[in-house]
């Protein structure tokens, strides 16, 4: 173990600047095939561990837990390598790849997920030989795309029940959504094929509808965004069920002194899941919503609790929402259901919350005006759109 410490300390010392193109390639194709190699001894190690219950040495009762809490591992990640462990034994051939670095370890629980004591047991009553199997994956693991080894595995699983009941495919739904230190958001999820076109279509339907000329977003910000505006559709209809007798939506608690003053004001709001935003943000979002005061004791105790009140009144958005129709932001159009009402002036420096000052305009345009972007409508009725440098957007037949 020393050894492979020092070899390793004599790489991180390797100046990367004075590699060739090919030999960074071929370094990074080495390291690749090192990593899943320590990836299957550790696989292997675990295994073993979990097999003798070795956490009960440390006062934990399973290697999972002991992954999670000595190794600072994620449970999904001490999970599969656990379900990897317990699969390998009766994959001899993948394994054997495994650990000489030709196979990784997502190819593993990619068997490993799908085949696991049930599906061994029922392979043996069927006489499925599980030895073809296991030559015919690990051969497509090392020498075809990825996708290929999961359709092999699926081969597998549907030729277990060729006849047999349609499984429920809720059972293998999962969504995992990790909330990280500075408010930002990640997430997995795995669906079963009618699921996953479900979201997807769903999902289409707004990028489609949002694609406007001169659009830079990737497709998977675009995919985001979209994601970001079917929830607040859903939360703006108000047909959810209601959460600790309310109905949900996005609660921000600030400081008077911090929403009005104009500087950015980093982590002065602070969410209702618990993160925090910017003042900024805040403001952003309290363009179109309900405000609530509260006064506070020195001793951080609430001595008054204000009347909610609705900032842009349901008769004011139905009649922005007739004039304006739609986002008025230069060459959007978004359906009046995926907008907020925007103050010209903002509220906080003394806008009034007339139609004269309201705006209809999409959550991603909306974000766009208070990140330096500007609408205004002139006399006539008509909606234009500047820059951030003060130059206009203007919408009308490209120029060859």
């Amino acid at each position: 173990m020393s050894e492979l410490i020092s070899a390793l300390d004599a790489l991180a010392a390797d100046d990367l600047h004075a590699l060739t193109d090919g030999q960074v390639l071929d370094r990074t194709a080495m390291l690749v095939q090192l990593g899943n190699r320590v990836a299957a001894e550790l696989t292997r190690t675990v295994r073993q561990s979990d097999i003798v219950q070795a956490a009960e040495w440390d006062g934990l009762k399973s290697m999972r837990s002991w992954l999670i809490g000595h190794a600072r591992l994620a449970p999904a990640e001490a999970s599969r390598i656990l379900r990897s462990g317990r699969a390998l034994e009766h994959f001899p051939v993948l394994a054997a790849g495994f650990a000489e670095g030709s196979v990784t370890a997502e190819q593993v629980d990619v068997v490993a997920r799908k085949v696991g004591p049930v599906e061994v047991a029922r392979a043996g009553e069927q006489g499925i030989d599980l030895g073809a199997s296991d030559e015919v994956w690990a051969r497509v693991a090392v020498a075809s795309p990825h996708q290929s080894l999961l359709a092999a595995v699926q081969a597998f699983e549907d030729a277990l029940d060729p006849d047999g009941p349609e499984p429920d495919p809720t059972e293998g739904r999962r969504l995992t959504i990790a909330t990280h230190a500075d408010g930002s958001v990640t997430g997995r999820f795995d669906l079963d094929a009618t699921g996953g076109e479900k979201v997807k279509a769903a999902i289409e339907s707004i990028v489609q509808a949002d694609r406007t000329q001169g659009d830079v977003r990737t497709r998977a910000q675009q995919n985001a965004d979209a994601l970001v505006q079917l929830a607040d559709n859903q939360l703006a209809s108000g047909n959810l069920p209601t959460l600790r007798t309310v109905k949900p939506h996005v609660v921000v608690g600030i400081d008077l002194d911090d929403l009005v003053d104009p500087a950015t004001g980093a982590g002065a709001g602070e969410l209702g899941f618990g993160a925090t935003i910017s003042a900024a943000r805040a403001r952003h979002l309290a363009c179109d919503g309900s405000i609530s005061r509260i006064v506070m004791g020195p001793d951080g105790t609430p001595l008054d609790l204000g009347r909610d009140h609705r900032v842009v009144t349901p008769g004011l958005r139905k009649a922005v929402e007739r004039r304006d129709r739609s986002c008025v932001f230069a060459g959007c159009g978004a359906p009046t259901h995926w907008c907020d009402v925007h103050h010209l002036i903002h509220w906080l420096h003394g806008g009034e919350t007339s139609l004269s000052n309201s705006a209809l305009l999409c959550e991603r345009h909306h974000t766009k005006v208070h990140h330096g972007f500007r609408v205004a409508r002139d006399p006539d009725g008509r909606w234009r759109t500047w820059r951030p440098d003060d130059t206009e957007i203007l919408i009308g037949p490209l120029v060859r």
